[in-house]
């Protein structure tokens, strides 16, 4: 099992959903992927939980942060000093969203809108250090980013985490040329990024999303459609496995995959 304690600064290592409707989220991921939820008391965690799968904290979830906001998958990524990354993030043609702040004896974090426009979140790590459980089925795998502008984001990303990006290209069926870049930091992959695809409605900002690992791609779609999602890639292939599209009942995307075996 890819059980971890830990992760390297300038890799994701969180992911949390901010939804319209927590309840709804929670059932729906529950029956999905077999997840647990288990929410802070503090008045001060704004009904902020966290999903187990097989006893692991794999994943957070909690409100939408203002009213009108879409649901939307956040992708963490682990940093020393959240306030030196900010600067950073100015510096290289960022925004601050949102300041870093404290939360409890748990970390620090901050959100972040990159040049490309797409928004993220750091994590620098206290008593929680980011998800306990990945790889593995029921547990996040993967993160890509979907941009309007692939060298902005590259250069950007670069700049803020030292991130290098390795290209790869391939005629893929009902797509045509398509290139796939992978981040990758200290000579590992750890993030991927491509165009924004025909799969998108025009106008679609730059977004990142997350990939979840599942036993049984064939049986999650499924599930998926019978618990009211909207399935926006029944299928494809990748190097890593084959993979879905879905968004939840309440607007959030991610992705499904089933990993190779190893080889």
């Amino acid at each position: 099992m890819s059980v971890r304690d830990g992760f390297d600064p300038g890799v994701p290592c969180w992911v949390d959903l901010s939804t319209t409707d927590v309840e709804a989220s929670v059932r729906f991921y529950g029956e999905l992927f077999g997840w647990e939820a288990e929410f802070f008391p503090q008045p001060e965690a704004g009904g902020y939980g966290q999903f187990r799968s097989g006893g692991k904290v794999v994943a957070g979830v909690g409100p939408v942060y203002a009213e009108g906001m879409p649901s939307v998958w956040n992708v963490y990524v682990c940093v020393e000093d959240a306030a030196a990354c900010a600067d950073r993030v100015k510096n290289a043609g960022g925004q601050v969203l949102m300041e870093p702040m404290q939360v409890f004896d748990q970390g620090r974090m901050a959100v972040f809108q990159a040049a490309d426009g797409s928004a993220f979140s750091v994590w620098q790590p206290g008593a929680h250090k980011g998800a306990e459980l990945v790889n593995e089925p029921g547990a996040f795998c993967w993160a890509e980013l979907d941009s309007t502008d692939v060298e902005v984001a590259a250069r950007f990303y670069g700049q803020v985490f030292g991130w290098e990006v390795e290209s790869h290209h391939a005629e893929v069926p009902g797509v045509g040329p398509f290139a796939y870049h992978e981040y990758r930091s200290r000579g590992h992959p750890i993030a991927g990024m491509a165009a924004i695809s025909p799969f998108h409605p025009q106008g679609t900002p730059s977004h990142w999303l997350a990939y979840f690992a599942v036993a049984d791609l064939a049986a999650t779609h499924a599930k998926a459609r019978e618990l009211g999602a909207a399935v926006l890639i029944d299928s494809m292939p990748s190097p890593k496995g084959e993979f879905m599209l879905f968004q939840d009942p309440q607007g959030a995307h991610a992705y499904a995959i089933q990993l190779n075996e190893p080889a």
